[in-house]
């Protein structure tokens, strides 16, 4: 074998480990390409957060005893006296009012009062009432009113006439309670000393958005 003969096949010998390993290199797979991830296919619920039921649109008698004791300056035993016996008739009111009034009467009486009608949820609103009586008493007195009111729903509701119930005044605790009653709507006022004035109350009051001297 001549001299170019061994250099060739020397150079042969030396490249073919190279060429098998990159024959090997090439030979092996490729990792699977990288894909974007794959989307979580569990629904995504929302949290169950409370559910709040809505409040109740009628006052507590504790509510009431504390607003009768505050506004009409009398002990919190005369206030649930009244407005124990007022409950058991008629239940949770859904309004009242808080105001103040003035009467007079010989025989033949007139009451004129303000006040606020106040309703769960709602904006106080201005009430005037006036209206005549007969009965049994004399003189004159003002005084502070706390009306409560049951199956009044719409404040505009409450500006109609309401005649007196017969037979339904009464004093508990020092407190005069009497009824009036104009189609499902009923009132019940609660005046502290009331006296003799109590008799007043048969008769009948018009609620009015102003101010009126006529009572009738």
């Amino acid at each position: 074998m001549d001299r170019r003969k061994l250099i060739a096949s020397g150079i042969v010998a030396l490249g073919a480990p190279s060429l098998v390993r990159a024959q090997t290199v090439q030979s092996q797979p490729l990792p699977p390409a990288e894909g974007p991830p794959t989307p979580n296919t569990t629904p995504a619920y929302p949290s169950a957060g409370p559910t709040g039921a809505p409040g109740s649109s009628t006052y507590s008698q504790d509510e009431i005893v504390s607003g009768v004791s505050d506004f009409l300056g009398v002990t919190a035993e005369s206030a649930g006296a009244a407005v124990e016996r007022v409950f058991a008739k008629n239940g949770r009111p859904t309004a009242y009012i808080a105001g103040e009034e003035g009467s007079g009467s010989f025989v033949i009486g007139l009451r004129y009062g303000r006040g606020l009608l106040y309703m769960k949820d709602r904006q106080p609103i201005e009430v005037f009432w006036q209206g005549p009586s007969v009965g049994w008493d004399w003189g004159g007195n003002a005084s502070r009113v706390f009306t409560l009111c049951y199956n009044l729903h719409v404040p505009e509701m409450i500006f109609q006439r309401f005649p007196g119930v017969e037979g339904s005044a009464y004093l508990v605790g020092g407190l005069g309670v009497n009824y009036q009653k104009a189609e499902d709507i009923t009132l019940a006022p609660i005046r502290a000393g009331v006296g003799l004035r109590l008799g007043a109350n048969v008769g009948y009051l018009a609620y009015t958005r102003k101010r009126s001297i006529i009572p009738f």
